[in-house]
């Protein structure tokens, strides 16, 4: 029963979502006009260096879809009052927030085809297909961390806070982990700070997934931090709008 209803909320929300397609592009443009602007013409001849420029733009790709989809997508749900009739309901609060993370997890791998698309038309990068399965795996998982970060900025914030929030976030969270420089070539203050960003760690195992990049231990621990410490968020920005709106 809770299954069915899960894959019930999910097709509800992927249908809203498809129905307004500016959300799906703009979560994709950021990174595929990087792609075209930036990475096919620097780095586009060498097969290397346009791998880790695909893979930096694909985490870009996924932090923008979570932080946008999460953050400001329930934002608007609880400005909606069918969100408080759906928490009434006796199936619980389960399917309709599984629901939701299927269908941002959807959205963010749809969110990369046209960076892999650009990376395998324009550009020489190449990845075995053991790479590019294991890239959609550690996609997955180290993006955890950003979707959480969403969850909480969407139940802590009303709508409007809540883009500007993301809007503020999403592009630092990008330059400070080197995501938009080649893995040794970021600037000194960037390879400083990058080690303490969650972006770092995504960002080193996705190269590690498409090349030879020998991943340093601490982006990891610093993003399984951030992930604690976003989980923990969550759930208290959760708990937090619960009862304010229902005690």
């Amino acid at each position: 029963m809770t299954m069915a209803m899960t894959l019930v909320h999910t097709r509800y929300q992927l249908l809203r979502t498809v129905r307004i397609p500016i959300a799906l592009i703009g979560s994709a443009f950021f990174p595929a006009a990087s792609m075209i602007f930036f990475v096919v013409p620097a780095a586009g001849d060498d097969p290397t260096g346009a791998a880790y420029a695909t893979a930096s733009m694909v985490v870009f790709a996924a932090i923008i879809s979570n932080l946008f989809g999460h953050g400001v997508g329930v934002a608007e749900d609880r400005a909606q009052p069918w969100d408080p009739y759906t928490r009434t309901l006796p199936v619980g609060l389960l399917p309709t927030f599984a629901g939701r993370i299927l269908t941002g997890l959807v959205m963010m791998l749809l969110s990369m085809v046209p960076v892999v698309v650009i990376a395998a038309v324009f550009t020489e990068a190449s990845v075995t297909v053991g790479g590019f399965l294991t890239a959609l795996v550690v996609l997955v998982v180290a993006t955890v961390p950003f979707m959480l970060m969403g969850l909480s900025i969407g139940y802590l914030l009303s709508t409007k806070a809540a883009l500007a929030v993301v809007q503020i976030v999403f592009f630092p969270l990008a330059f400070a982990g080197g995501l938009l420089s080649a893995p040794d070539a970021a600037p000194g203050f960037v390879k400083a700070i990058a080690p303490y960003v969650p972006s770092r760690g995504a960002v080193e195992l996705m190269w590690a997934a498409v090349g030879d990049f020998e991943v340093r231990p601490l982006p990891v621990v610093t993003l399984v931090v951030w992930t604690a410490a976003m989980g923990a968020l969550a759930v208290f920005a959760y708990r937090r709008d619960e009862g304010r709106r229902y005690r």
